[in-house]
C-alpha cells in the first residue's frame, strides 16, 4: 500500500520524504532527455561543420591551383575567413561540453540525494551524508566546481559562493589563461 501513498491519495504510509524523493527523480529525468535531445543536435552539428571544413578545404585547394587574379585571391580570401569561423564556431561548442559535463552531475547528484534521502537508515546519518558529498566532490573535474561546492558546504549563499567561485576562475585564468575540464 505504500507505494500508492501519494500527496493525491495520502494515507498512513504518506511522507514528504518520498513526495521529495519523486520530485528529485522527476527533476533528473527532465535533464537526462533534455541533454539526450541536445546531443543529437549537436552531433547533426558537428557532422555538419565537419563536411563544410572538408568542402572549404577542397575549394581552397582548386582555387589555389589556378590563376593568380583578384577573384581568385578574394576567393582564397573567403575561404581563409569562413574556415576562421568555422574554427571560432568549434570552440564554442566546447561550452557545450562544459554544460552538459556539469549537467550530468547535476542530475547524477538529484539521483543520489533521492536515494538517500528515501531510505531511513541513511537519512539519518550523518557518515551518509558526508560520504555523498564527498562523492559529488570527487565527480568534479574543474576546480570552479569544487570552490563553489565547498563554499556551500561552509555554509555560504549561493550569491557568496558565485562570487567565490568567480574569484577563482579569474586568479585561475590569470595563472594559466585556461581552465581544463
Amino acid at each position: 500500500m505504500a507505494k500508492n501513498s501519494s500527496s493525491f491519495r495520502p494515507d498512513l504510509d504518506w511522507t514528504q520524504v518520498r513526495e521529495t524523493s519523486k520530485l528529485l527523480n522527476l527533476s533528473a529525468g527532465q535533464v537526462d532527455d533534455l541533454l539526450n535531445r541536445a546531443d543529437a543536435s549537436v552531433d547533426t552539428l558537428t557532422d555538419a561543420f565537419t563536411s563544410i571544413v572538408e568542402h572549404m578545404q577542397t575549394i581552397y585547394n582548386h582555387l589555389e591551383m589556378l590563376e593568380d587574379t583578384p577573384n581568385r585571391n578574394e576567393a582564397l580570401k573567403c575561404c581563409m575567413e569562413t574556415s576562421d569561423k568555422i574554427q571560432t564556431s568549434i570552440i564554442a561548442f566546447q561550452f557545450y561540453d562544459r554544460l552538459q559535463q556539469s549537467l550530468h552531475h547535476v542530475t547524477s547528484n538529484l539521483k543520489g540525494l533521492s536515494s538517500l534521502v528515501e531510505s531511513p537508515e541513511r537519512l539519518y546519518n550523518p557518515f551518509e551524508w558526508h560520504k555523498f558529498q564527498m562523492e559529488i566532490r570527487e565527480r568534479y573535474t574543474m576546480e570552479s566546481e569544487k570552490v563553489m561546492f565547498d563554499a556551500i558546504l561552509e555554509g555560504k549563499t549561493i550569491e557568496e559562493a558565485f562570487t567565490i567561485k568567480e574569484s577563482s576562475q579569474r586568479q585561475l585564468k590569470e595563472e594559466n589563461d585556461v581552465e581544463l575540464f
